[in-house]
């Protein structure tokens, strides 16, 4: 393997593949292929050829275009330059955004049909913004190069791309974005600006490993910055470097998902109620909203301040908990020590599951389904994911009986998706 790198070959572009790739074949060979749209042929430089099951490209010229193909959004990412100085972050701006939508719903649609046997005819919905999907980022990162340079890595790699502009972020946060200025002695450069309050520029370097920290080092956490964000009437305080919606809208948009996608005629406020990885508490708010302040629910976060924020939040809830916990121990701990009536409560309950990308996984689905809750909300930000938990849940006795998706992050091949799965 190896001898390919290099090579270039003419390819036809046959369909999208998770990961904001595109899929073709070469001599029988399969080859995900980046900045192509199916449907094209494209010249393409083998990146990757130590797999015997796939090899991977870069698109280096359109010969045949498709339809739906448009300058890209972000010069810096645009094809006209050399792959390996192409930004990351936007590996879909070349594409029409409506079709970018289309191919994220085959995408889902795809996974849950391969993984959990599921037809699906759902659809990707906009959120408010600007109609070219430009314009929403309320937080970024920029790595910095050696030189102090700051940027966004190329994509697939840790090469930082100096860059001039950032069209996904809101005029706010390019307005401060230290584009032109050197960090050196630092490893990033995080831009925060909030719903409410001041913007924050905040340098930072990420933790040693523990196999790298000295005999007694720490591993060190930046000072807390704490920041407001605002949903709707509703105001959120948090850290600054701490996990929010990036999306300026994503936040009401979920709000409102998770409280459609709840049924009514399974939900009981006063039973144990769950909103697991919950960080600050925003869709535990959302149960409370619409359920009323006699709900009772626990947030579960691993992320001390994050949950210290979360029980600040959520304090107008007396049947409010937050719980500083992994969730795979919180659950496993509950199904040891949960009495017969509590039993029954989480029997009756409904679980919101926010986990982070990877999902929720195996070990917590397991110790889901042994408390056989009425219902749970499953909110994801990776539809290969959810379609392999959804599995897991169908074998447990749980169907999946509503779905929603929402283009959450415009120009990038992420989708988020809201999906009640209840027993069957």
């Amino acid at each position: 393997m190896g001898e390919l790198l290099g090579t270039e070959v003419e390819i036809d572009v046959t369909n999208v593949a998770h990961g904001g790739v595109a899929v073709a074949r070469h001599e029988g060979r399969v080859i995900f292929v980046s900045d192509a749209i199916p449907g094209e042929r494209v010249l393409a430089r083998i990146t990757d050829d130590s797999k015997k099951s796939f090899w991977r490209a870069e698109t280096v010229a359109v010969v045949t275009a498709s339809e739906h193909r448009q300058p890209h959004i972000w010069g810096a990412a645009s094809i006209d330059r050399a792959p390996e100085e192409r930004a990351g972050g936007a590996e879909f701006g070349h594409i029409e955004i409506g079709h970018q939508r289309e191919l994220k719903r085959q995408v889902l649609a795809d996974s849950l049909k391969r993984m959990a046997g599921i037809e699906s005819d759902v659809s990707v919905d906009a959120i408010p913004g600007n109609p070219d999907g430009t314009g929403w980022r309320t937080r970024l990162r920029l790595h910095v190069a050696a030189d102090g340079t700051p940027g966004p890595y190329a994509a697939r790699s840790h090469h930082v791309v100096e860059v001039t502009d950032l069209p996904l972020a809101t005029a706010e946060v390019a307005a401060i974005t230290p584009l032109d200025e050197r960090f050196p002695g630092f490893d990033h450069v995080d831009v925060v600006v909030p719903s409410a309050g001041n913007p924050f520029v905040l340098t930072g370097n990420a933790p040693k490993p523990s196999r790298e920290r000295g005999k007694g080092e720490k591993a060190e956490r930046p000072k807390a910055q704490r920041i407001v964000e605002r949903v709707g009437d509703r105001e959120f305080r948090l850290d600054a470097r701490g996990f929010w919606q990036v999306h300026r809208h994503a936040a009401e948009t979920l709000t409102l998902a998770v409280q459609e996608a709840i049924d009514a005629s399974l939900f009981d406020p006063r039973a144990a109620n769950l909103d697991l990885y919950g960080g600050v508490g925003l869709l535990a708010a959302a149960v409370g909203d619409r359920f009323g302040n006699h709900l009772r629910i626990t947030t579960v976060e691993s992320d001390p301040l994050a949950t210290d924020h979360a029980a600040e939040n959520l304090s107008e809830w007396v049947g409010a908990a937050a719980v500083t916990a992994r969730v795979d121990n919180f659950l496993r701990q509950l199904r040891s020590t949960a009495s017969p009536s509590e039993r029954t409560r989480l029997g009756a309950g409904t679980v919101i599951l926010d986990p982070p990308r990877a999902g929720a996984g195996k070990a917590v689905v397991d110790e889901l389904l042994t408390l056989d809750p009425a219902q749970v909300v499953y909110v994801a930000c990776d539809p290969v994911a959810l379609a392999r938990d959804v599995a897991l849940f169908a074998a447990g006795g749980y169907a999946l009986t509503r779905l929603r998706a929402f283009d959450l992050f415009p120009n990038t091949h992420h989708v988020e998706a809201v999906a009640t799965l209840t027993k069957a």
